[in-house]
């Protein structure tokens, strides 16, 4: 299966390429980025799946001060993004009602848990396949742990192949996300909030915490603890995960392949009836 992070198609290409807020130019991106990536790997991997973010990430009740500056980025922009996720979101509906492809999503998680669940759920006896993930985002790399994950990154036209994922996954956590609000392991909780410098995080201090998160004592293993909560796609609550892995299950998209044509001519996508049979 193709697993397409659907925000950083939609959401992270209208803002990188400064795209006017049009529903037609937005809906034909979305689209023929679907398209590319389908003609491209359905040989090898299979189907799309599209995965998109819910709007109660389990997260904010985890640790309350998670991506906290993104909401005051979104005030001093000039993107109106309640129009943008207006279309975003139509256009999401849209692909559900009249295409082929799973359209997974769950209120409680971002579309990081639901990829990583469907990667995880491939490893059941009996599976298997092989398992592609459309994304740039370097939290994905944890998930070549499995050995029939790959990753393709659309900001850099290439495949992402990390050789050590179980210690990229450990710097990733002792490190922090400076840009989800989540600190290194030797600051506090609230320091990005309150404005204070991290406490630097040196190669030998890093090395030594690799190989024993105990060994700079409690309170950075209780940091230690906080970072893997938020960064391991594996701590997504269980409840969610059989919530994701039963709506992925029931559904039967089948049919939808006869809706792809009629849907492109009453959106007037003449350019994309061309090339029809990529979405089918």
């Amino acid at each position: 299966m193709i697993l397409i992070d659907y925000n950083a198609i939609a959401i992270i290409n209208v803002v990188t390429q400064k795209l006017e807020l049009d529903e037609n130019l937005i809906r034909h991106m979305i689209l023929n980025s679907l398209r590319l990536y389908r003609s491209k790997h359905h040989q090898k991997f299979g189907e799309l799946v599209i995965c998109t973010d819910g709007m109660k990430n389990w997260r904010y009740d985890a640790y309350p001060h998670y991506k906290f500056k993104r909401k005051d980025a979104r005030k001093v922009s000039t993107m109106d993004w309640n129009e943008l996720f207006r279309i975003t979101n139509m256009v999401l509906d849209e692909l559900d009602e009249n295409f082929p492809y799973k359209v997974v999503r769950h209120d409680k998680c971002e579309a990081d848990d639901i990829i990583a669940v469907l990667c995880e759920d491939t490893q059941e006896f009996g599976k298997g396949e092989e398992v592609l993930i459309v994304s740039s985002d370097k939290d994905f790399v944890q998930l070549q742990k499995y050995s029939n994950i790959y990753q393709y990154s659309p900001m850099k036209k290439r495949f992402i192949v990390e050789e050590t994922p179980r210690r990229q996954l450990m710097e990733l956590i002792l490190k922090g996300d400076q840009a989800d609000g989540i600190p290194n392991v030797l600051s506090g909780d609230t320091c990005f909030v309150e404005g204070i410098r991290q406490t630097p995080l040196r190669k030998k201090v890093l090395d030594q915490l690799i190989n024993d998160p105990k060994s700079h004592g409690d309170e950075i293993y209780r940091n230690y603890q906080r970072n893997k909560k938020l960064i391991d796609l594996s701590e997504t609550p269980k409840s969610v995960k059989e919530e994701i892995i039963y709506n992925y299950e029931q559904q039967d998209k089948w049919d939808n392949k006869k809706k792809v044509f009629p849907y492109l001519i009453e959106k007037r996508c003449r350019r994309l009836l061309e090339d029809v049979k990529d979405f089918i």
